[in-house]
């Protein structure tokens, strides 16, 4: 069986060259990163188109950090390496990016990444496939270029939550599950900046297509793409493969296309997936703050509006997400700065209600029959966070949904990150759950060539549906769950949640599952 699976192994990825060489002409659009004196540069990325019509094995829908990481996980696998992709995204960062420097201001808009996430960048996780009988650890390699740019680690590992009635908060620290971080805060720019330069530096083929997707149909022609029919390998024809026309005139075909293309996927709209979801009536008002020290933890404040959270960036500088209704929303952005700073300030500490105290809650109260099992957070007392001091960044508004894609695969059709599913940001979990589907089909994928299957048969798709939608939707349920639980200013249901809130904080078990559910590295149960 050994003997079997390495010859299939062996013909497939001799396979996969000769359709390089054949799919892939010379001629066509190229990644290329020259400066002046000829030299490799990461500033810019020069594009070429000869003919508009090409053939690729993976089509990318959506150059965002989602979209771009599987393509520098598909880059680094071994029997995905040999792969020809198409990114298709009309966002210029991916033609012409500017040079990331310590002194730009920083950006808005952020990702809190988790512990599993930040294992898949560094390559501290198990690619399981199965090559040649053995398991392959193999990296994306991009932390080493986000860690060239400003990042924060919660390295001071506490995570404070606590509710406006100030009957009750939750204290999590790393070192409750032995370990160093929590999580690390990553601007956006820097994180997609980290993915392409990964890509770049990479001898992956891949091509950027700066434009937009119009039209997809599977297509029913018998005509073949004028490949060498004598080739070791049964090359696939025009009827197989789905068809792409874009908006600059080119015309793709693909044998697996990937839709990861947002909450407005228009790979979702072409495919017919159908969706469940609800807007919430909230906005989310983000912007980057300064302190006069700097900050080392993320805290989150539930308010009658909605929850509010400061992330730490480093270098002084904070994140703010605070989530309200759309009428306050508007005046959050219009009003002027030091207006904004003021209620932020009163959000962050002493609005809404007091600070909670701990003296009869904790382990010498009601939780004492707990004796010496208690977590390290336990014994610590609540404190405020930093004072904001002025505004570093624009204000940013965004209504926010939840929306989930009945089904994430078709015939040669899957979907991703956001175009999957669409969260609450209220514990930063989105980009985490699409940095899982993108590790998760990579494997699928290599699985499928392993054992010569045609990357876009729906067989082979559905794997990843089954992986990833059971996952995925329990994490959507939960935080849906704590939207709702906190959209509601009640008396009694107040009491229950300022409960809930201790349990976590002096339950050791209770807290050291969250923790470990928060950060990716164990999932949440399923029904």
């Amino acid at each position: 069986m050994n003997r079997f699976v390495a010859r299939r192994l062996c013909v497939n990825v001799y396979g996969l060259r000769v359709q390089r060489r054949n799919l892939c002409s010379d001629e066509a659009a190229k990644v290329a990163a020259t400066s002046d004196s000829g030299e490799k540069s990461n500033g810019e990325l020069k594009q070429s188109f000869t003919n508009n019509n090409h053939q690729y094995d993976v089509a990318i829908v959506g150059g965002g950090v989602v979209g771009m990481a599987l393509a520098c996980s598909l880059a680094t696998a071994p029997l995905t390496k040999s792969l020809n992709v198409a990114i298709i995204d009309s966002n210029p960062a991916l033609v012409k990016r500017d040079c990331i420097k310590k002194e730009d201001p920083p950006d808005p808009r952020v990702s809190t990444v988790t512990p599993a996430t930040i294992s898949f960048f560094k390559g501290d996780y198990l690619t399981l496939i199965a090559y040649m009988g053995a398991l392959i650890t193999k990296d994306i390699g991009a932390w080493q270029y986000i860690e060239q740019h400003r990042h924060a680690y919660f390295d001071r590992m506490q995570v404070m939550v606590w509710d406006y009635t100030g009957l009750g908060y939750t204290r999590y620290n790393a070192r409750d599950v032995n370990k160093e971080v929590l999580g690390c805060v990553v601007e956006n720019k820097v994180l997609h900046s980290s993915l392409l330069s990964c890509l770049q530096n990479s001898d992956f083929r891949k091509t950027i297509y700066p434009s937009k997707l119009t039209s997809m149909t599977l297509q029913r022609s018998s005509s073949f793409m004028g490949v060498d029919n004598t080739s070791a390998t049964a090359l696939f024809t025009k009827r197989h493969l789905a068809k792409l026309e874009l908006s600059d005139g080119n015309n793709l075909y693909a044998k697996l296309v990937v839709g990861a293309d947002g909450g407005k996927s228009r790979v979702r709209e072409l495919a017919g997936f159908k969706t469940t979801g609800w807007n919430y009536s909230q906005n989310a008002v983000i912007c980057t703050v300064e302190h006069t020290k700097e900050n080392h933890c993320a805290w989150q404040r539930f308010l009658p509006a909605g929850p509010i959270a400061l992330l730490p960036m480093g270098d002084k500088f904070s994140n703010i997400v605070w989530t309200m209704n759309p009428e306050n929303s508007k005046d959050c952005k219009s009003m002027n700065e030091d207006e904004f700073v003021q209620i932020l300030n009163h959000a962050l500490d002493y609005g809404y209600g007091p600070q909670p105290k701990s003296s009869s809650w904790g382990a010498t109260g009601m939780f004492s029959w707990l004796g010496r099992d208690v977590t390290i957070s336990a014994n610590e007392s609540f404190e405020v966070p930093p004072k904001v001091v002025k505004l570093a960044s624009e204000r940013m508004v965004f209504p926010l949904s939840l929306k989930h894609a009945n089904e994430y695969a078709s015939k040669r059709v899957v979907l991703i990150g956001d175009a999957a599913h669409t969260v609450h940001p209220l514990a930063g979990q989105g980009v985490n759950l699409g940095f899982g589907d993108s590790l998760a089909l990579s494997r699928i994928v290599a699985e499928g060539i392993a054992v010569g299957t045609d990357i876009g048969e729906v067989s082979l798709l559905k794997k990843y549906e089954a992986e990833r939608k059971p996952a995925n939707v329990m994490m959507m349920a939960v935080l849906d769950g704590f939207q709702k639980a906190y959209s509601v200013d009640l008396g009694p249901l107040n009491i229950l949640r300022a409960a809930a809130f201790h349990g976590a904080q002096y339950i050791p078990f209770l807290k050291r599952n969250i923790i470990s559910y928060a950060s990716g590295e164990q999932r949440l149960p399923l029904p």
